[in-house]
């Protein structure tokens, strides 16, 4: 089996546009939230979102690009742009035939889906569509324009597993580099749901929170007074390529995967297991693929939407698998600050968990002031400010609606 490493990242977040300040924005307990600009949101139950702040397409793409592309496939090509350019690759160089793209999106071009259905319902009956409508709206067309751009002809599809997405893509390429089946990947996920058909959705499934009155401190998980998530957007890409591969060009390696846990809740649509059994397998598959005990892990990246059920049940899983007052176990929500990227968590959540094991800092969980008493005090949820340590193994979970978990996990990369 081949080894795996991570060569490359690339964030568009609400925090941040690239890496480095979305980094520096997580490890300063920096909010994403603020009232929606995008659409008028005034008679909508929740009114505010994680956006991302200072962007337009144009400073990126061309213009072809932004009237073609759906705003998540966008945001793809923005990110892998980063992502390739950190990764130092000469694709020249490189047997084309041997890189793939594996890229994750829960809703795909919902945006797009929505502007032109309601330019129709406007109309006389006449069907007059924009010609791009299905290319943009399809969930797969991100995965196809990255490989596009880059020539890469090697294996290419799309993973949908709601907020899973992005994770099962990063295990998904971990896998096939492992295999032999690819030398390099650019794996990640991006999402683009702020938009009236999204928000509202969501809203009527009673999973956002709707605290208008103070969105930067509305993300909230683990605290007795969560109500909900707040809905983000962006995208996170990760380049992975075997060691020889990334030795052979003399790449700088900024982590190693070492695991990936893959399962199902099997419970409910959108609810996940009150006993977390699908999050219990996720992290048991993962640390039995990496070799790894419970306690050999430093850093865990908390799924930790802010949802009352999905909170809870998440920490009564990490509960079964790491015992109750672990140690050296540092848990933190970066979703506190960046919201909820649904399909392209996972991808900037793991980025997170990286620059955790590169910096030796673990960013924190902003808002929490009242954890669950079930919990209070038996895990360290790491609140209020980072915490300066040495993470030589770092877990992300990700868990999406329709029971999805996927679990990853990573090594710090010593020469």
């Amino acid at each position: 089996m081949q080894r795996v490493v991570i060569t490359g990242m690339g964030a568009l977040t609400p925090i941040g546009n690239n890496v480095t300040d979305y980094w520096q924005s997580l490890i300063n307990g920096v909010s994403g939230a603020g009232p929606i600009t995008k659409f008028d949101a005034s008679k909508f139950k929740t009114r505010f979102a994680c956006e991302l702040k200072n962007f337009n397409a144009l400073d990126y793409l061309d213009k072809n690009e932004t009237r073609r592309y759906d705003v998540f496939a966008q945001y793809s090509l923005i990110a892998a742009d980063e992502a390739v350019k950190h990764s130092g690759i000469d694709f020249t160089k490189m047997d084309l035939n041997r890189v793939g793209v594996i890229w994750g999106s829960g809703n795909g071009g919902s945006t797009t889906f929505q502007h032109e259905v309601m330019e129709y319902a406007k109309g006389d009956g006449t069907p007059r569509f924009n010609p791009f409508f299905i290319p943009k709206i399809i969930v797969n067309m991100a995965s196809g324009l990255i490989s596009i751009r880059y020539g890469l002809r090697g294996i290419n599809f799309t993973t949908v597993t709601a907020c899973a997405s992005s994770n099962t893509a990063i295990i998904e390429a971990f896998n096939y580099i492992r295999w032999g089946k690819a030398d390099m990947f650019i794996a990640g996920g991006s999402e683009a749901p702020l938009n009236d058909s999204s928000v509202a959705g969501f809203s009527a499934s009673k999973a956002l929170s709707g605290y208008n009155e103070n969105p930067s401190i509305a993300s909230r998980p683990f605290d007795v007074n969560r109500d909900g998530f707040v809905i983000g957007e962006g995208a996170g890409a990760l380049v992975l390529e075997s060691l020889e591969s990334a030795q052979k060009r003399n790449a700088t390696i900024y982590g190693e995967v070492v695991g990936g846990g893959m399962a199902a809740d099997a419970y409910h649509m959108t609810g996940t297991h009150p006993e977390g059994l699908g999050a219990v397998l996720g992290m048991t598959e993962a640390l039995k693929e990496a070799n790894l005990q419970p306690a050999d892990i430093d850093y865990l990246n908390a799924h930790a939407t802010s949802t009352t059920l999905g909170d809870k049940s998440e920490l009564i899983a990490v509960e079964r698998v790491f015992g109750a007052n672990p140690k050296n176990l540092n848990i933190s929500a970066t979703k506190s600050m960046t919201g909820h990227l649904l399909g392209g968590a996972g991808a900037i959540e793991a980025i997170a968990a990286i620059k955790a094991m590169n910096e030796s800092i673990i960013p924190p969980t902003i808002n929490t002031v009242d954890v669950e008493p079930e919990f209070a005090g038996k895990f360290d949820l790491t609140l209020g400010k980072a915490v300066h340590k040495t993470v030589n193994h770092a877990m992300s979970n990700t868990f999406g609606f329709g029971g999805h978990i996927a679990t990853a996990i990573f090594k710090k990369w010593e020469a």
